[in-house]
C-alpha cells in the first residue's frame, strides 16, 4: 500500500510539472502571435468606451463618443483578421484545444479527437464576427451593436484563457471579470458566431 501512494505521489508531481510546462508554452505562443497587434488595448478602449457612451447624457456629446467607438471597433476588426491569419500558421498539434473542463497532460496524445477542437478555426470564426458586427450590414440599433461587439469580444478572451489553462478557468475569469456567463457571451453573440462556435464545439444548436 505504501509503494502504490508513494507511486500515485509522483505520478501527480509529474502530471502538475506537465501541466504548467504545456501552459506556459501556450502563454508564450498565444503571446507570440498577438504581439504585433494592439488588440487588448483596443478591447479595453472599447469596453471603456461603451460604458462612458451609455452614461453620457448630452447628445451631440454621446454622438462623438459613438463615432469614435466605431472607428475603434473597425480598427480592431481589421487586427484581429491580420491575426486569425497569422495563427492560422500554427502547426496542428500545438492548435489542438481539450473540450473537458479541467486541464489534462498530455491530452494531445491521450484525447480521441472529437475530444479536442482546433483553436485556429476558433479565432477565424471571432474574426469573421467582430467584422460582421462592426460593419453592422443590417442596419441594427446602435446598442444592440455595442452589446454584440462586447459579446465577441468576451467570447474570443475566453477562448484565449481557454486555449492556456482551461475551460474552467476561462469560466471563473469572464464571471470574475465582466460579471458575464460563457453561455451568456456565446447567446448574445451574433448568431452566425454562435451557430458556428457551436458547430465546432459539438454543441446542439440553440
Amino acid at each position: 500500500m505504501t509503494e502504490l501512494l508513494l507511486l500515485l505521489a509522483v505520478l501527480g508531481v509529474v502530471a502538475q510539472v506537465q501541466k504548467t510546462r504545456e501552459q506556459q508554452a501556450r502563454v508564450v505562443l498565444l503571446a507570440q502571435y498577438l504581439r504585433p497587434y494592439q488588440i487588448e488595448q483596443q478591447m479595453e478602449a472599447l469596453t471603456d468606451g461603451y460604458l462612458r457612451w451609455l452614461g453620457e447624457a448630452d447628445e451631440e456629446r454621446a454622438r462623438q463618443v459613438r463615432g469614435v467607438l466605431a472607428g475603434t471597433e473597425q480598427a480592431l476588426a481589421g487586427q484581429f483578421q491580420r491575426f486569425a491569419t497569422d495563427v492560422a500558421t500554427m502547426p496542428a498539434p500545438q492548435a489542438q484545444v481539450s473540450k473537458l473542463p479541467m486541464w489534462i497532460p498530455w491530452a494531445q496524445q491521450l484525447l480521441p479527437r472529437y475530444r479536442m477542437f482546433d483553436v485556429r478555426e476558433a479565432f477565424k470564426i471571432h474574426a469573421r464576427g467582430i467584422a460582421e458586427v462592426a460593419a453592422n450590414s443590417t442596419g441594427l440599433a446602435e446598442k444592440t451593436v455595442a452589446r454584440r461587439m462586447m459579446a465577441e469580444l468576451l467570447l474570443m478572451q475566453h477562448t484565449c484563457h481557454w486555449f492556456c489553462r482551461s475551460k474552467a478557468v476561462a469560466d471563473a475569469r469572464l464571471v470574475l471579470r465582466h460579471q458575464t456567463a460563457w453561455q451568456q457571451a456565446l447567446d448574445t453573440a451574433s448568431p452566425q458566431t454562435a451557430r458556428a462556435y457551436r458547430e465546432l464545439l459539438g454543441l446542439p444548436s440553440a
